[in-house]
């Protein structure tokens, strides 16, 4: 599994704003066509709204959004560019408190993240992206390959260990996901680890047996640590839009999610949903990420991506 190359001379906003060039480019076409030589009056507002929902900022944060633009520009003529700086603005509000980059705890060695989500949400490469992150920090980071149901999640995390230069505990196709997660965390303290990853499964066909497996893993690593896990990451794909929220609203009844992965929202129209999902649970965004190299996954800047949001320069 070979490693696309990045584009060398786009920097990280010049990606982000690529990325969301799909969700974008349908919300300024729409905002242009609506407020072209038009007051913004209630016909005008509720349009809006629509566009907003469209575009998966769903139908609380598409309210919201409209209302704080009728506050200072009801029955104005305004300009498309007006409009769109005004709604990032607002935008960026209600994403400033959950933009969070991921702190690991020198103090806890090792730290412990757990990292959970469906099947084909980007989970094993964003885990391996994060590891090779932490350890261009000088970090050791030690791997679990815990989703133990499918033999190619297990040889992906593999070759992103090689690759970022980290050990990765594995077993046998269909061995014990706590007892796998139990051995990994007696090495990491071991060897003084300073991270230990986590790769879960993600098979939501059968909810409860998932839910059983994951809680099993988690009272299993408590047995060595009773903090463990310290984080429990959710990996969310930008594709799904709207049905992000049954996803986290599932995983947190499941574990107790401390933040959020956004990934593929290069190849989606619906990136508007990672404020929805601000709006509705406040749950801490760490990254976002826009393809596929390892330079495509950031920490989280709500201005930077507001803006690109709208089709606006940075």
């Amino acid at each position: 599994m070979s490693e696309p190359e990045g584009d060398g001379k786009l920097g990280w906003l010049g990606r982000l704003r690529r990325g969301l060039s799909r969700t974008s480019s349908k919300l300024t076409t729409g905002i242009t066509d609506l407020f072209t030589k038009r007051k913004l009056d209630d016909a005008a507002l509720e349009e809006l709204e629509d566009l907003l929902i469209l575009a998966d900022l769903g139908v609380a944060t598409a309210a919201r959004l409209t209302q704080a633009l009728a506050k200072t520009r009801f029955n104005k003529e305004v300009s498309p560019e007006e409009v769109r700086t005004a709604l990032a603005d607002e935008a960026a509000r209600i994403l400033e408190p959950v933009a969070r980059p991921l702190a690991v705890d020198p103090a806890r060695r090792p730290h412990v993240i757990l990292v959970c989500g469906v099947n084909g949400s980007g989970k094993t490469t964003t885990i391996g992206k994060l590891a090779k992150q932490l350890r261009d920090q000088g970090r050791s980071v030690i791997l679990a390959a815990g989703d133990t149901f499918r033999a190619a999640a297990v040889e992906q995390l593999q070759v992103w260990g090689q690759r970022a230069g980290c050990p990765v505990v594995a077993k046998d196709i269909g061995a014990d996901a706590a007892g796998l997660a139990f051995d990994a965390l007696q090495r990491a303290r071991a060897e003084g680890a300073d991270v230990l990853i986590i790769d879960t499964a993600g098979r939501l066909q059968n909810k409860k047996n998932l839910m059983a497996e994951l809680e099993k893993v988690v009272r299993v690593i408590k047995k060595l640590d009773d903090g463990a896990p310290h984080d429990c990451l959710l990996v969310l794909d930008a594709t799904v839009g709207q049905n992000a929220h049954s996803q986290v609203e599932i995983f947190r009844d499941m574990v107790s999610v401390t933040g959020l992965v956004m990934t593929k929202l290069d190849g989606s129209a619906k990136g508007g949903v990672v404020v929805a999902l601000a709006e509705r649970f406040g749950l801490p965004v760490h990254a976002v990420g826009v393809g596929e190299t390892i330079d495509d996954m950031r920490p989280f800047d709500p201005r930077d991506f507001a803006r690109s949001l709208m089709g606006l320069d940075a």
